[in-house]
């Protein structure tokens, strides 16, 4: 089903505002947006240009910071040469869930910094404690994730036995 873009641009650009806020360069997040914004959450890059009223260049851009920061896949339209750009259904899931790595880095980082510095001077204090904090999201990330995982299970599991309810009734 389409919508009215008149309807949709809004919450695209106002979704996009939030992200941008947040720290996310404004393509993107309006690319983002965009795909969150669409019942299959794909669309070609001449799709996302058209609806975004962007150039070809600002949403390879986009996409690719995407993709790299595991928000976006890039799949290949079967049968043609064109790239569809798909949005995960549960897109937050797959970006903590790839921070991972980065956070080991951060923390390693930081733990060499701390020794480097001497934990005994502010800066060194400043380094151990980012640190530690970095050692704790990754102690916490796995068991935080699986609890996303039955929470969204159960999640579905309601809404499915809320549709079929709704479906008996309507017979």
């Amino acid at each position: 089903m389409e919508r009215d873009p008149a309807t949709v641009s809004p919450y695209i650009e106002r979704f996009a505002v939030a992200f941008t806020d947040a720290g996310m360069p404004r393509m993107p997040s309006r690319v983002l947006s965009a795909l969150l914004a669409t019942d299959s959450g794909r669309r070609t890059a001449a799709e996302l240009a058209t609806m975004l009223k962007a150039s070809p260049a600002a949403i390879s851009g986009a996409v690719r910071y995407l993709i790299q920061v595991h928000m976006v896949v890039r799949e290949r339209e079967p049968g043609t040469r064109r790239d569809v750009f798909h949005v995960h259904n549960d897109v937050w899931y797959e970006a903590i869930f790839h921070r991972e790595m980065l956070l080991d880095r951060w923390a390693a980082t930081f733990r060499d910094a701390a020794n480097a510095f001497d934990p005994t001077t502010p800066a060194g204090r400043r380094a151990n404690t980012t640190a530690q904090f970095f050692e704790f999201l990754i102690d916490e990330m796995p068991a935080m994730l699986d609890r996303w995982k039955q929470h969204r299970a159960t999640m579905q599991e309601r809404e499915t036995l809320t549709a079929q309810t709704a479906q008996t009734a309507g017979r």
